[in-house]
């Protein structure tokens, strides 16, 4: 009743604007309000918008007006959308080509009482104050029709002050259902989809997600109250309890507000839907920030579900936030329209300036306007004509989600749709009582023209966009869409999910291959989504633990199943299987080549000088060792792992059996020569073959034992954590693998011995030096090796292996019997026992250089 009153004693001074005592003048009773947009035009249409909101008090003294304050950039963008949509209009010659438009808008401060002074001031005109001009005569004209407003509230106290004199209210963003009953509110008609239908919208959105337990809050309004009722009377359709339902005052004060945080920190339900403007939610939000109540999902109104003005100061709180929101919409031009606003035009307009000095905190003319920020614009410097809004961000210029923008701008064309099929009106064919049309003067526009194009209540058929709030990677609201709600369509498919949308305002679900793991201090519903360690896999979504692979299995690139691993083992496809196979075969070819020289060359003095017997025998069993580097390659099996070894080792026995033999060949010749020594007879041909074989016993005899005891066989390794399962031959006895490698060790590091004492002895093609060298190469490849082949796994173990075989043999090839062949082949008048010396130099050269060749290879 207070507000009544308060709104009775605000506009009835306004009932005197008409005839005073002398009844042909007309006299302004009251303060003087010339704030406005105004052009003059054969019909003014008028406009009420919301550009600031006003101070409330909670207990009215009624000796003070209330204060506008909280200037909206988003509300001139609509006050500028609804001139661009007139001058269109006006631009055009297939829509009320003999008609000037013009329009008469005015700022309704979101208050019922200031919404009905100014909507007054818009129906009656308004003279000079204290002027005495006649009625007829006045500054402004009046206006037949106005687009407004924004409230649902405030459009009805608009609406039951002007519906007595048939004025057309347009608005642009009441959706309060209570205004589609055409009794009580006749002249109102709007671009705005009823409540009704977002209500629908959200009961089937909850039920979607299958939330049937929610909490359902409102600001103190005929707006939230109408919704909140329609909403519970929809949701027992699909079964969906309300936890609570509150209503908290417009004046929120401290005890109001902690009450209600209260009640949500309270309660077990998380979905919350509220029906409000963003500016009543901004005190729900900051106490819900001091409580720590962070674990609420949010669901939007259309009234605030796509306001970014809360964004900056709460998003950390509304991220995840769903809502409908009025479609979006693209009006060509505009964007350009509201950026062309210069210097020069806010100085001829008060929403202007105050736009301006608040864009670019500066004072325009040196002083400041009504509304500021209080002290801190005081110190703001004066405009210097350079600024431009091309290079700042502001809610008036941002066009990229046009909705209640578009509203406007249709509202402006309804109505010039309605004027011109008045315009167009044959007499006698008119809609009204005999056949009349109706007159294109102010205060006799029909509601009839207007909505035809929209349903028996007026209303437009609905359609929402459903939005998610989302974080930018700069940190700035992101409005997504990821789905929508159309009323035109089949009741069970009038609402469509696009995309995924976050059940969890604190944190997104964690997908397989992922585990959760709780933030620190934090809800339970705040968590992070932490990957599945090497080795380990999670199959369910929100996992709280990951699963550790078998042996025999590993993750498969998204972690959520495990797979069998991949075998590895040194093959004959891949590249280092091909490079090492063609190795050993020319190996071996090498050494088949050198024996036919021999034994083309067989009767000459360097071919005959040290057992040409045991020189063809070392040459087949160095070919021997080429072909059993071929026992490395392949998918290991037992029977090959049983083979591999002892053939390595027999063959290399049997050629450092021979090498051996060959040394203590010289030096027994050296003793020979000596005086009465019969030293020869012991080791002659025969003697040597059975050293060799003698030799190669001891070697045979440790594999049997080897193979008999603990043999090696092939398996699968497990122990490196990796997507690949090694299969490799294992020695089986470590002793029996050492034994072998260190017997060979033994006949080399003897023959090497004897080698070096009898180096320098005067022996006709002395073989001394050059089996010297050829040890001291297969010394540093295997001591090479043993770091190497230890510190390896898997195929290249196998690869390292190899390579020692190879390269060693080549070393007892190419020191040895390189040498001959040179003379044999390119020096053949050096082969006979008078250039013995020569001989002697050119070998030792030769095997200086090969001696560094194998080392550097």
């Amino acid at each position: 009743m207070a507000r009544l009153y308060l709104t009775l004693l605000t506009f009835w001074p306004l009932l005197y604007i008409g005839q005073s005592k002398s009844r042909d003048t007309c006299i302004y009773q009251g303060d003087e309000d010339t704030y406005s947009f105004y052009e003059g035009g054969d019909m003014v249409l008028g406009g009420i918008f919301p550009l600031h909101s006003s101070t409330i008090p909670l207990v009215s003294t009624f000796t003070t007006k209330p204060k506008l304050i909280n200037f909206t950039p988003r509300a001139l963008r609509w006050m500028q959308t609804m001139i661009f949509a007139v001058r269109e209009i006006n631009q055009r010659q297939d829509l009320l080509p003999n008609l000037y438009l013009g329009y008469h808008i005015r700022d309704s401060g979101d208050d019922i009482p200031v919404s009905v002074k100014r909507s007054l001031l818009l129906v009656n005109g308004q003279p000079e104050k204290g002027s005495g001009r006649s009625c007829e005569d006045i500054q402004k004209l009046p206006s037949p029709v106005i687009v407004g407003e924004a409230s649902s509230g405030v459009s009805m106290a608009v609406l039951r002050t002007l519906g007595s004199f048939k004025i057309p209210l347009v608005s642009y963003f009441a959706s309060c259902s209570c205004l589609s009953n055409k009794r009580e509110f006749p002249t109102f008609m709007r671009t705005m989809p009823s409540d009704l239908f977002q209500i629908k919208a959200l009961v089937k959105l909850v039920h979607y997600f299958q939330w049937t337990w929610v909490g359902v809050i409102g600001v103190e309004s005929d707006y939230a109250r109408f919704a909140i009722q329609l909403f519970l009377k929809e949701s027992e359709r699909f079964h969906i309890c309300p936890a609570y339902v509150h209503i908290y005052p417009v004046a929120l004060t401290q005890n109001a507000v902690e009450e209600l945080v209260n009640i949500l920190k309270s309660s077990s339900a998380t979905v919350i839907i509220n029906f409000s403007v963003d500016s009543y939610l901004h005190g729900v939000l900051k106490e819900c920030r001091r409580q720590n109540v962070t674990h609420l999902q949010w669901i939007a109104s259309e009234a605030w579900a796509t306001s970014k003005v809360l964004w900056d100061d709460f998003g950390d709180l509304l991220k995840g936030t769903l809502g409908f929101a009025i479609r979006r919409a693209d009006i060509p031009y505009l964007g350009s329209y509201l950026r062309s606003v210069s210097v020069s035009d806010a100085q001829t307009s008060h929403f202007l300036s105050e736009f301006w000095e608040e864009t670019f905190h500066c004072r325009l003319n040196g002083s400041l306007n009504t509304h500021v920020h209080g002290e801190e614009a005081e110190n703001w410097p004066p405009c210097n004509g350079s600024e431009s809004l091309d290079n700042v961000y502001t809610l008036y210029t941002d066009v990229s989600q046009l909705r209640v923008s578009y509203n406007v701008y249709k509202a402006v064309y309804l109505i010039a749709h309605a004027l011109h099929n008045m315009s167009k009106c044959e007499p006698g064919k008119g809609p009204f009582q005999n056949g009349t049309c109706g007159s294109l003067y102010p205060h006799s526009l029909p509601i009839m023209y207007i909505h035809v194009r929209f349903d028996d209540n007026g209303d437009p058929i609905a359609s929402y966009d459903l939005m998610n709030w989302q974080r930018g990677s700069n940190g700035s609201l992101q409005l997504v869409r990821v789905g929508f709600y159309d009323a035109s369509l089949e009741d069970d498919n009038d609402l469509v999910i696009d995309e995924p949308v976050p059940e969890s305002l604190c944190s997104q679900s964690c997908l397989p291959g992922s585990r959760k793991a709780r933030q620190k201090g934090k809800p339970v519903c705040c968590f992070d989504c932490i990957p599945c360690a090497e080795g380990e896999i999670s199959n369910q979504t929100d996992s709280i633990d990951c699963l550790t692979c078998s042996k025999e299995t590993w993750p498969n690139q998204a972690q959520d199943q495990c797979i069998p691993k991949t075998l590895e083992f040194l093959s004959f496809q891949e590249p280092l299987g091909i490079i090492l196979w063609a190795v050993s075969a020319f190996g071996a070819c090498a050494a088949l080549a050198v024996l036919v020289v021999f034994i083309l060359y067989r009767n000459t003095p360097v071919v005959r000088g040290n057992n040409i017997e045991l020189s063809f025998l070392l040459l087949l069993f160095l070919c021997a060792c080429f072909l059993i580097g071929l026992t490395f390659i392949g998918k290991p099996t037992d029977w090959l792992c049983q083979i591999r070894y002892p053939a390595f080792a027999i063959s290399f026995t049997l050629c450092i059996s021979c090498i051996l033999a060959k040394t203590v060949v010289v030096l027994m010749a050296f003793k020979a020569t000596l005086p009465g020594s019969n030293v020869m007879k012991w080791f002659g041909p025969a003697k040597q073959r059975s050293s060799v074989i003698l030799c190669t016993f001891v070697q045979a005899l440790i594999c049997i034992v080897w193979l008999t005891t603990n043999p090696p066989v092939a398996s699968y390794n497990n122990k490196f954590m990796s997507a690949t399962m090694i299969v490799e031959c294992t020695v089986g006895s470590e002793i029996g693998y050492w034994c072998v490698l260190g017997y060979i060790g033994f006949l080399s590091s003897l023959c090497f011995l004897l080698a070096f004492l009898a180096r320098k002895l005067p022996d006709n093609f002395n073989e001394a030096k050059f089996i010297t060298f050829s040890m001291l190469i297969f010394f540093a490849v295997w001591i090479t090796f043993i770091p190497v082949y230890v510190s390896s796994r898997g195929k290249y173990m196998v690869a390292v292996h190899v390579f020692a075989i190879l390269a060693s043999a080549f070393g007892l090839l190419l020191c040895i019997f390189a040498p001959k062949c040179y003379i044999v082949l390119l020096k053949p008048e050096r082969n006979d026992k008078n250039h013995n010396g020569n001989n002697e130099k050119t070998h030792e050269k030769l095997l200086v250089f090969f001696f560094f060749f194998q080392n550097a290879y």
